[in-house]
C-alpha cells in the first residue's frame, strides 16, 4: 500500500473516530476518551474517591464529576493530541466529555492545557468564573481561576463572557469579570515560564514524547503500519504507564517542543526539520549524528525543535523522514 492510501486510511479512522458516541473504556484496543486520568503525584481524588497509581489510565472523569488535588498535580486527556494538567489545590469539572464537544470549568486554582493537535471537528471549551473560552489552534493555554484570568502562550482562542467577546492570541492574557469592554493585554511569558506548573507541564509533555517514539515502535510491520495501529490517537505505553499521542504520519512538535512520532517516522530515519538533517537509533534510545550537531536537544529518545525554549511558535507537520533510507 502506498503511503497516500495509508494516509486516507488513518484520516478515514480519525473521522469515524471523532463523530462516533461513547464507547466504554477499553484501554487493552488503545481508546481513551476525555477525562481519561493520565497521571497523577500526591494527592488528588475525583469527587469522594482517592486517586492512586492504578487510577492512571483506568478512572475516566465523567459529565458532572470533579477532579480536584491537594498537594499534588494531576494530567487528564482531552482530544486525541491535548492535555489539560492541574495545579496543587485546584480542581476541575467535567460538563461534557464527548469528543465533539469537550468542556470542563475550572473551579479553584490553575489549569494548563497543551494541545498538540487540534481539529476542525473538535469544540474544546474551558470555563472559568462564567466565562467560556473555545480553544482554536494548537498551543499552551493557562486558566488561573485564583486571580480570574486566561493567558495564551502559544495559539489562539475565542473568550465568551455574557454577551462579550474577545479574541486571545499568543502573549496575551484577558481578566474576567471586568466592567466595560473585555480587553486583552500582553504578559510577560518568560516570567511565567518559571511557575511551577508550565515547568511541571513541559516536563510532562516531554516524557509523553519519549513514550511516543517508544510505543510508536510497536506498530510498524515490514516498513508499514503494523496490527493494532487505529490511526492518529491515544496509545498505551506499558513502560511509562501512560497514554501518550501518535499522530497518523509524519511527526509533529508539540507547543513546548518536544516531538510526537508516527510509527513510520520511528522506523525511517533520519528526520528533516528546518533544512538540517538528524539521525536517531529509536532502537537504542541513543542520540543520532545530525549535519548540523548541537542544533536540536533530546531528551532520551525525544526530539526537541531548535531554537526552541520553553514553548514553540505553533511547530505542527512540516517534518518529514527520508524514506530513501540515506545516509
Amino acid at each position: 500500500m502506498r503511503l497516500s492510501g495509508v494516509r486516507a486510511i488513518s484520516a478515514l479512522i480519525l473521522a469515524t473516530i471523532l463523530s462516533a458516541p461513547a464507547w466504554g473504556y477499553d484501554r487493552s484496543a488503545n481508546m481513551a476518551l476525555p477525562g481519561t486520568l493520565n497521571y497523577i503525584e500526591g494527592q488528588a481524588s475525583i469527587g469522594t474517591q482517592v486517586l492512586n497509581v492504578k487510577s492512571i489510565g483506568s478512572d475516566q472523569l465523567q459529565a458532572g464529576q470533579t477532579l480536584a488535588t491537594q498537594n499534588g498535580k494531576a494530567e487528564i486527556l482531552l482530544t486525541p493530541g491535548v492535555f489539560l494538567r492541574l495545579d496543587d489545590h485546584s480542581s476541575a469539572k467535567m460538563i461534557s466529555p464527548n469528543l465533539t464537544n469537550t468542556e470542563l470549568a475550572i473551579a479553584r486554582g490553575e489549569a494548563m492545557v497543551e494541545v498538540a493537535e487540534i481539529h476542525k471537528a473538535n469544540d474544546i471549551r474551558i470555563v472559568e468564573d462564567g466565562a467560556t473560552t473555545r480553544l482554536l489552534k494548537t498551543g499552551v493555554y493557562d486558566f488561573d481561576a485564583v486571580h480570574g484570568q486566561v493567558r495564551v502562550f502559544d495559539g489562539k482562542a475565542v473568550v465568551q463572557d455574557g454577551d462579550r467577546e474577545v479574541n486571545l492570541k499568543g502573549g496575551r492574557e484577558l481578566t474576567l469579570n471586568t466592567p466595560g469592554e473585555l480587553k486583552a493585554r500582553k504578559f510577560d511569558k518568560k516570567g511565567y515560564e518559571a511557575s511551577d506548573l508550565y515547568r511541571w507541564s513541559s516536563l510532562r509533555s516531554s516524557y509523553l514524547a519519549e513514550a511516543s517514539a517508544q510505543t510508536a515502535q510497536i506498530y510498524v510491520a515490514d516498513g508499514w503500519y503494523g496490527p493494532g495501529w487505529l490511526g492518529a490517537g491515544w496509545y498505551w505505553d506499558p513502560w511509562f504507564s501512560a497514554y501518550t499521542f501518535i499522530p497518523a504520519d509524519g511527526m509533529l512538535f508539540s507547543p513546548f517542543g518536544w516531538g510526537f512520532y508516527s510509527p513510520l517516522v520511528v522506523y525511517r530515519a533520519p528526520v528533516y526539520w528546518g533544512g538540517h538533517r538528524y539521525f536517531r537509533d529509536f532502537d537504542r534510545g541513543q542520540e543520532g549524528r545530525g549535519l548540523d550537531r548541537g542544533t536540536a536537544g533530546f531528551h532520551g529518545p525525544a526530539m526537541r525543535a531548535p531554537s526552541m525554549s520553553g514553548f514553540g511558535e505553533g511547530f505542527h507537520g512540516g517534518i518529514r523522514t527520508d524514506l530513501g533510507g540515506r545516509r
